[in-house]
Formats: structure tokens, sequence, C-alpha cells
């Protein structure tokens, strides 16, 4: 047996090894010098699914990633072929070591090895479902062409909080679809408005393309032109199917079939066409973090024993912040929906985290008692008018 037959060998055998005691962690297959040019780097992980243990493929394109699972002895065959006529680097990750393969133009192989220093974990949690993770990888092309990311796939410091808002905007839609009554693997139309510059835009539909695998449809729309183009160009440059901007905003865009309806930081009423909007479209799932809430305060008559703590402006403000989205939340209640009202991560420019978010209930349900509650907060306040409530009630006889 040749060296570089042994090294191969030895490199294929740990990773076996690995994978056989599982305790390996990740494996990293790069420097691609096979036919296929657009495939930069593949990277593996154990997983475990409907009970059995896999190792899950991501490859790597310049504009896309495809996902693909095999059994361990297969996978193991697949890792063999590629690095004899495809990948000439690889990088092993396990608890106490790494490991690293490269080969030279001229056919040489090298082997480095190291120990992990400080390791507390001696064992890899494979459960899929159950274990916390990222919704998003870094590796997501999408997020270095709009600049979270760098050409390496590494996080820009100044990007970090928007980062992590991407990531707890697609836990909060995965957790709301398995509650709504649309199934996982369903194409479903998602309606962004005030997609800016699109981050949670391109989240959405990478995450329901390429992680859940179906033919969604996902629409930005965005008053400022400028924005709008801006995103129309790198979903273009990506080849991002079934992704568009349009210039617009709620009040002006057509209704049409809307599974999913979001609206990211709508100001004061334009929250409460939103929400219209999705209960007009009859959406599955509505997703609202709301702010600037002008319009109930001037309408506030607070009773005499409220006036000592509603004397400072803050209070006040938090008081009509409050009423407003807890009327709004009973509005959809009362059409069919069940609502929470949470704390979601911070926007990059505002201190406003709430999000509101209303999935279809599966069956109807008697709304008396909700519209009851509706009109005696609203009589207790003094509360003439609240938009949302007016937008329905010009479509809707119910309320």
């Amino acid at each position: 047996m040749s060296v570089y037959e042994q090294n191969l060998s030895t490199f294929l055998s740990l990773v076996k090894q690995h994978a056989n005691e599982q305790c390996l962690v990740k494996l990293i297959l790069s420097k691609n010098r096979g036919d296929d040019k657009e495939l930069q780097r593949i990277a593996i992980r154990p997983v475990t699914l409907k009970g059995q243990s896999v190792l899950s493929f991501v490859f790597s394109y310049k504009t896309r990633d495809i996902t693909k699972n095999y059994v361990v002895a297969d996978a193991l065959l697949h890792i063999e072929q590629k690095l004899q006529n495809e990948f000439k680097a690889a990088h092993l990750f396990s608890p106490q070591q790494e490991v690293q393969l490269d080969i030279s133009k001229k056919g040489k192989i090298s082997l480095r090895s190291q120990q992990v220093s400080g390791t507390e974990a001696s064992t890899v949690n494979l459960e899929h479902n159950k274990q916390k993770r990222r919704y998003v990888e870094l590796t997501r092309p999408y997020l270095s062409a709009l600049g979270v990311t760098d050409k390496e796939y590494k996080l820009i410091p100044a990007m970090s909080r928007k980062w992590k808002q991407i990531n707890k905007f697609i836990e909060v839609f995965s957790q709301a679809l398995e509650q709504s009554p649309l199934a996982a693997d369903q194409a479903l139309q998602v309606v962004d408005f005030g997609s800016g510059k699109g981050y949670l835009t391109f989240a959405i539909h990478d995450y329901l393309r390429e992680q859940l695998h179906t033919d969604s449809q996902v629409t930005g729309v965005e008053l400022r032109a400028e924005l709008a183009a801006l995103c129309t160009h790198a979903a273009e440059t990506l080849e991002h199917k079934g992704l568009n901007f349009v210039c617009g905003d709620v009040k002006t865009h057509a209704p049409t079939q809307t599974d999913v309806m979001i609206a990211l930081h709508a100001c004061d009423v334009a929250t409460d066409y939103a929400i219209h909007y999705g209960i007009r479209a009859n959406a599955a799932i509505i997703m609202c973090s709301p702010c600037c809430h002008k319009q109930i305060r001037p309408q506030l008559h607070n009773p005499p024993l409220l006036q000592p703590m509603l004397q400072y402006g803050i209070h006040l403000g938090q008081q009509a912040e409050m009423l407003t989205d807890s009327l709004r939340a009973l509005l959809l209640e009362a059409h069919g929906y069940q609502t929470k009202v949470f704390e979601f991560i911070s926007l990059e420019h505002t201190n406003k985290n709430k999000m509101i978010l209303a999935t279809k209930r599966k069956n109807t349900l008697d709304n008396s008692a909700i519209l009851k509650q509706i009109q005696e907060l609203k009589t207790y306040y003094g509360i003439q008018e609240h938009c949302l409530e007016t937008l329905l009630n010009a479509e809707y006889s119910t309320v």
C-alpha cells in the first residue's frame, strides 16, 4: 500500500470510527477540483431522523445549498468517493481532537491531528428536532450578499444583532408553522410588508425552500423603490426562485392568496392595516411587530384612581401601547385566531421588541365573550375608535 493510500485509509477509518461511536461533531470537505465548479464544499454532521442515526450532507454551491441524508454506511462510501475524485481537503471535528487531511496537486497527502484542549463534552447530542440549535447557518449565500457575513461566511461584528434577529424570527416562525393548520411540506404564499433591506424576507424564503424543501412563493413589499430594486437585484443574482420584491405598501398592495402575513416594525396604524390584510386574506399565520402607538393615546380618559400613576409621560405611553396591542390581539381572537403577545428580540434600529403572533384556529368558536371584552375595555378608557376595529367593521358584520 502506498503512502497516499495508507494516509487516506487512516483518515477514512477515523471518520468511520467517530461516526459509529457517535462522537463525530462535523466533517468539512473543501478544495473541490472536480467537474462541478459551482460546488464549493460539503459540510457533514450526524443527526437522528425518526430514531435512525444518519449523516446529513449540506452541499454548498455559490448561490444555494442542497441537503441530503445518508445512513452511515452509505455516507462513508460517499465520503471516500468524494475524497478520491473531487475534494482535496477534509477537516474532521470531534470533542477530543481535530484531524486535517490535505492532498496536494501532485497527489501527496498530509495528515495532521491535534487534541482539543479545555473540552468538557465527551458525547454529541444527535437529537435532530430537540437540540438547541441555530435555525439559520452562517454559510447561507444570501447572508453574504446582504452584508451579514463576509465572503468567507464569517459574521461581521456590526451585524451581530441582525444575525440574532434573523435566527429568532425563523425560530418563532417554525414554531408557529407547527401550530398552524398548514402542512410543513406545503407550498406557501408569504407576504412581508415593509421588507426593507430584505433580511427576514430572504431568511423565510431560504428556510421554506432549502430546509423544508417546498416550492413556496415569498413577496417582499417595500415603499422605498430603491430598496425594492436592491433586493430584486440580490434575488436575481442569487437565483432565488419564488422570491420577488415589489414597490408598495400595505394600503395599496392588492390582496392575493396569502398563507403567511408578516409586518415587522409597522408604524402606528400600518400594523392595523397589515392585520386587516391578513384577516381578509384568511392567512393561517400573522406576524406583526408594532411600534409608534399614536392613535389611542390622545383618546385615553384615565380613571381618577390611575391619574397619579399616569401623570408621567412614559407610563402613559406604555399604557397606550398595552391597550392598543391588547385590542389588536382580541380582535384577532374574535376572527378565529389563537394569539400570543410576547417579547421579540430587539430590532436593529429601535428598542421596540414586541411581537403579535396569530395562528388560525382549526375550529370556529363563539366570539361573543371576546366582543364584550373589547367593548368593556373601550368604555373603561373612553376609546372612541381603534383603527383595526374600524377596518373590520367596514368589511364584517360580526365586529
